[in-house]
């Protein structure tokens, strides 16, 4: 896969990340004896968890199950949350201040210092700065953590939203755009950055490392942690775990991803080489990031309400 282009009809295959909104589901009474995990195939810690079973070992002796519940994306995941459809999930930065805004029940119940985003340009990109994005077609998921980062991007180099033509789109339809060259340049995240960039003449511009950091979260239906206080406080624990024992262990947990993904694991490998892999309790200077990310959506007004990120902070044993 590396340094080719796959087929067009398996670019979406390949990539493994395809499987539409999950019909959203009744919500059931929150004191269920299940748990019902959103997670995206490739965000490692979850996988790594599902794989082994870690979050099922740890609530069997409390009667309590798990279901497990497919996500192509974070918005999608916690529109499902919002509604009562899943339970717990973990997301990038940006959809929870869109989930708060649209009044969902939902806590931050830890967080995980973000893998790389990265802009990508296409193969013929005469884009060399990050001005040269003024007027340019540039592709991301709404309410995603590349929205995020393309605001601060744009920041950093003094360019308005309204300078560039921002184009909508899930990560495998704007794989797909990227590919036929139908977008100037993708705002995108691992591994979708590693599957890519090695083919011919794709570079990428630049990427958080360079820009500043971005946080992930994993989040809680409200409902459902205030019944279940103490299985939410263990689900925690054994992601912080499955965590540390992956970062130690990164071929193992690219070999999961390949096998869940069809990305090969050489890619998953490079994908993974800087995750920093922590799930962390979260902390006043959390809260103040995030908050930051809730200000620039809302002074931009594509986030309607001036939400405070510290309403909806869950804190264990409070």
């Amino acid at each position: 896969m590396t340094g080719s282009a796959l087929p067009r009809r398996g670019l979406v295959a390949a990539v493994g990340l395809t499987l539409a909104l999950p019909a959203i589901r009744r919500p059931r009474a929150a004191d269920s004896k299940t748990v019902r995990v959103g997670f995206q195939k490739g965000e490692p810690v979850l996988m790594m968890a599902k794989a082994n079973r870690d979050i099922e070992t740890r609530l069997a002796p409390r009667g309590m199950g798990v279901e497990w519940v497919e996500f192509q994306f974070g918005p999608p995941m916690l529109e499902a949350m919002r509604v009562g459809s899943i339970d717990i999930g973990a997301v990038g930065d940006t959809p929870p201040v869109f989930a708060q805004a649209a009044h969902g029940d939902l806590l931050y119940i830890a967080a995980n210092r973000g893998a790389p985003q990265s802009i990508l340009l296409p193969a013929g990109s005469r884009i060399e700065t990050l001005a040269d994005l003024r007027g340019k077609k540039l592709a991301f998921g709404r309410g995603s953590s590349a929205h995020n980062f393309v605001l601060m991007v744009l920041e950093k180099v003094g360019l308005r939203y309204d300078d560039i033509e921002p184009v909508y789109l899930a990560p495998a339809d704007a794989g797909a755009a990227f590919e036929r060259g139908a977008i100037d340049a993708w705002s995108i995240w691992e591994p979708y950055t590693s599957l890519f960039v090695n083919r011919p003449g794709v570079r990428t511009l630049t990427t958080n490392l360079q820009i500043g950091e971005q946080l992930g979260f994993v989040m809680g239906n409200g409902a459902f942690v205030r019944a279940n206080p103490r299985q939410t406080a263990e689900v925690v624990e054994v992601l912080a775990a499955t965590a540390e024992k992956a970062r130690g262990h990164r071929q193992e947990v690219a070999a999961v991803l390949a096998a869940a993904t069809g990305i090969q694991q050489e890619v998953w490998l490079r994908a993974l080489a800087q995750h920093p892999f922590l799930v962390l309790p979260i902390n006043s200077e959390m809260t103040r990031s995030q908050q930051k990310v809730a200000d620039r959506f809302h002074a931009l007004g594509l986030v309607p309400l001036d939400v405070k990120v510290a309403d909806i902070v869950w804190r264990a044993g409070v």
